[in-house]
């Protein structure tokens, strides 16, 4: 078994993204199976053009893409990606979309293929504060989660894919009143989602 596992450079002013750092902390091998790490750009552009040539060339059995989401309190396990890119903030290219499709034609929407309650579950069984959350945004986390389903299904592969947000580290919220958790807990829970992923007979 193969399962990619990406996180994004830091964007917003940050120096880090707790998001990456997570992926780094994994080993090459969980339960098994070969672990494929990878960063993204945070762009739009960019996740479009590097996800599906990634999936393609790794043909993995699940992909997990993880990101920050600064300001929710808990991990966020990603429901559904929607075909939609609108943003008042510009990525790291200066772009800022209004309104626009991920994929012209693509469908309206992409569920996650993996399995969102049962990783919420463990987390949580872990005393790591965690939940479904049934919104990934319009940046470019979304697109991410979105583009990876679409080269999925157009491509006919068995891949389950999925997105999982994370909040700000405690290094990033020294100096903002903002919610935030140990690094150490945030690469604890995309661990154990991996864990639970890699088990999945659903």
């Amino acid at each position: 078994m193969k399962v990619l596992v990406t996180g994004f450079e830091p964007f917003g002013g940050e120096s880090i993204n707790p998001s990456w750092e997570a992926v780094k902390a994994l080993p090459d091998e969980i339960k098994g199976a070969e672990i494929v790490k990878h960063l993204l750009p945070v762009t739009f552009r960019g996740v479009r053009e590097v996800l599906p040539r990634l999936i393609v060339k790794e043909r993995p059995d699940v992909v997990i893409l993880t990101g920050q989401a600064g300001g929710r309190p808990n991990i966020t396990v990603e429901r559904v990606a929607i075909n939609v890119m609108d943003s008042k903030m510009p990525d790291n290219e200066g772009f800022a979309p209004e309104d626009e499709p991920v994929f012209e034609g693509a469908p309206t929407a992409y569920f996650a293929t993996i399995p969102i309650k049962a990783i919420v579950k463990a987390l949580r069984e872990e005393k790591i504060p965690a939940e479904v959350s049934n919104t990934a945004g319009t940046y470019v986390c979304n697109t991410a989660m979105f583009t990876a389903l679409h080269t999925v299904a157009v491509a006919g592969m068995e891949t389950r894919a999925g997105f999982i947000h994370v909040p700000f580290s405690h290094e990033q919220a020294l100096d903002k009143p903002r919610p935030s958790m140990a690094q150490e807990t945030i690469n604890r829970a995309i661990r154990r989602a991996v864990e639970v992923s890699i088990e999945w007979k659903g």
